[in-house]
């Protein structure tokens, strides 16, 4: 069809969770309050983390799993309350594409912070007297500089993937943010390039770092066991549990939402593994990793006894 018959789209239109208006209010008060317990928590754990000295080498990657938990929140959350209050439900394509990449360094950070933090506790529990050497203040920023750099490289590639397409005259995305397999449904151009670069993608990250995940624990889980105390092996595994719990549930939704076939894909599935992996993830992490924690449970009780100090310590 030659170019001159097509009308580009300069917005799409973001279906959202449901399309059934009675829901609309209701759906808008439950996505703030999960919104807001996630700015509180993360950055609750952002704060305490930074103004307390005795817990801030300990939970360095804690820090910047917050950082990145409320950054994914926030790239999808406002747009997405806006759009349950209004009836015209759009986002000019540019605020797409700026979507798509900010949601994609944010959850590709995750999975490798994820990553990092098995590593940190297998180090913590298999290898106690080398933790200051193998996790040393200058691995801990350098693991974290390659976890950023490696986001965004990623987010650029596949997000310039995504929009080097043709959209045309369908703009309508059925979802509740811009993401690259609704998106690319939409392509009236050939997109098996770009597909095999976003599974690819999403593939060897997913596989990468579930390798040192389950590798880490699994040494952990085998350290645990051989612990003689019967005492001690319970507070192992009640703290490991939830850890692993979390990690399960956020790299299961990813695996199901990403590796299986497009012809079994139902984005009305899809929609609700993404509101697990950007929303209520990042709301439940700030508990998990800090409420079984006893440096932040102890950091919490001295900025509550004098918050004032802990801010001169900044």
């Amino acid at each position: 069809m030659p170019s001159e018959n097509l009308t580009w789209v300069t917005e799409f239109i973001l279906m959202g969770v449901s399309d059934r208006p009675e829901l609309q209010i209701p759906l808008f008060f439950v996505f703030l309050i999960i919104y807001g317990l996630t700015m509180a928590g993360n950055l609750g754990i952002i704060t305490l983390t930074s103004v307390d000295s005795q817990v801030q080498t300990p939970m360095y990657f804690l820090r910047h799993l917050a950082i990145i938990n409320l950054g994914d929140s926030t790239v999808i959350a406002p747009k997405m309350l806006v759009n349950f209050l209004v009836s015209k439900k759009t986002i000019s394509y540019y605020g797409c594409a700026a979507q798509l990449g900010g949601f994609l360094v944010f959850i590709v950070g995750e999975i490798f912070m994820l990553a990092t933090m098995a590593y940190d506790h297998y180090v913590a529990i298999c290898n106690p007297l080398l933790y200051k050497v193998m996790v040393s203040p200058r691995i801990c920023i350098l693991l974290v500089s390659l976890t950023y750099l490696y986001s965004l490289t990623t987010a650029l590639t596949v997000s310039s993937c995504v929009f080097s397409v043709s959209y045309c005259s369908s703009n309508v995305i059925d979802h509740f943010y811009c993401d690259n397999v609704p998106l690319l449904a939409l392509s009236c151009s050939d997109t098996h390039i770009p597909e095999i670069i976003v599974f690819t993608s999403a593939g060897t990250n997913l596989f990468f770092s579930m390798i040192i995940v389950l590798t880490s624990y699994f040494n952990i889980v085998f350290a645990i066991l051989r612990i003689h105390s019967s005492e001690g092996r319970r507070k192992a595994f009640s703290t490991c549990a939830s850890h692993m719990m979390a990690v399960a549930v956020f790299y299961g939704t990813l695996l199901f939402m990403y590796l299986q076939p497009r012809t079994n894909h139902s984005l009305d599935t899809d929609k609700m593994a993404s509101v697990f992996y950007t929303l209520v993830i990042p709301m439940l992490n700030p508990l998990i990793y800090s409420l079984r924690n006893k440096d932040v449970k102890d950091s919490m009780k001295r900025f509550l006894k004098n918050p004032w100090q802990a801010f001169k310590l900044m």
